[in-house]
């Protein structure tokens, strides 16, 4: 039994056969950029300032995929060992950049409620970026691989041995807090650094099911009537395990978060329900 997700039955016989045909997930990744028009983004931050409320587009974005992962539950889904689990929580990682240093960032995670609004969000990002840039030694991952190159010859014997435990459901919960690949989602804003949108390989060690880079704008043309116009566009590229859900499931998901991220104003109150797993075991009530 692992410590971060509760093993599913009863899934789609499609889905635990693929489990097994493709055991790893670069055998499974799929990849699609999604552009979300920028402008409504852009007023709505331009209008929380105006309010003094400052959020950024990043705020927009881990709002709308939490917003869309309460609807969505098989989105917080992940394969180990070839069997589907559903995730006991929300983690989402992120790199964040040292202070002073453009070329070294550390990378861990902060954890999300379903129900939580764009501004709980925020202060949930502000308060991990704060601690990792001033602090990033204190973080589970810089821990872990100061223990990992301690000793000599530990490394090799050391990342063996968690990815051995990982795929046994034998990883200690404090491990699996602390390392960044036990996640819900990677996010990563390359518009940052005035980069754009990749498709990030999704990691073999851990549980990542998606990845999501945000890159620099750009503009999109589009069909309108007759007319071909240009719309201003933030790309995200979303790289996703096909083993966790339909395509067309993934399709309704990230069509409900562009949605989310075209009005972001929906996200400044609670979701209205949350919707669990429908292939989580119900519990059974002592009479």
């Amino acid at each position: 039994m692992r410590a971060d997700g509760t093993r599913l039955k009863n899934t789609d016989p499609m889905y635990t056969v693929a489990a097994y045909i493709m055991d790893k997930r670069m055998d499974s990744m799929n990849m699609v950029t999604i552009d979300i028009p920028l402008d409504p983004v852009q007023d709505y931050l331009n209008k929380k300032r105006k309010e003094g409320i400052v959020l950024n587009h990043m705020d927009v974005l881990i709002s709308a995929y939490i917003r869309t992962l309460a609807e969505y539950p098989l989105l917080n889904r992940f394969i180990a060992n070839r069997k589907p689990y559903a995730r006991n929580e929300i983690a989402v990682a992120m790199v964040v950049l040292k202070s002073g240093k453009m070329d070294n960032g550390t990378m861990s995670k902060m954890y999300f409620q379903p129900d939580y609004t764009i501004f709980q969000v925020h202060d949930t990002i502000e308060k991990y970026v704060n601690d990792n840039r001033d602090t990033p030694e204190n973080n589970g991952t810089e821990k872990i691989i100061k223990f990992l190159l301690s000793m000599p010859g530990i490394l090799p014997l050391g990342v063996g041995l968690f990815k051995f435990m990982d795929k046994h459901g034998l990883l200690p919960k404090a491990i699996i807090d602390m390392s960044p690949f036990h996640n819900t989602v990677v996010v990563s804003n390359l518009a940052s650094i005035r980069t754009n949108h990749i498709y990030h390989h999704i990691y073999e060690f851990g549980t990542t099911s998606q990845i999501i880079t945000m890159g620099v704008p750009r503009e999109v043309p589009k069909r309108r009537g007759d007319t071909i116009v240009h719309e201003h566009c933030m790309p995200l590229g979303v790289v996703m395990d096909e083993r966790i859900c339909s395509g067309s499931y993934y399709a309704m998901a990230f069509r409900k978060m562009r949605a989310l991220m075209k009005n972001p104003e929906l996200m400044e109150i609670p979701p209205e329900k949350i919707v669990p797993d429908p292939n989580l075991p119900v519990k059974k009530v002592k009479k």
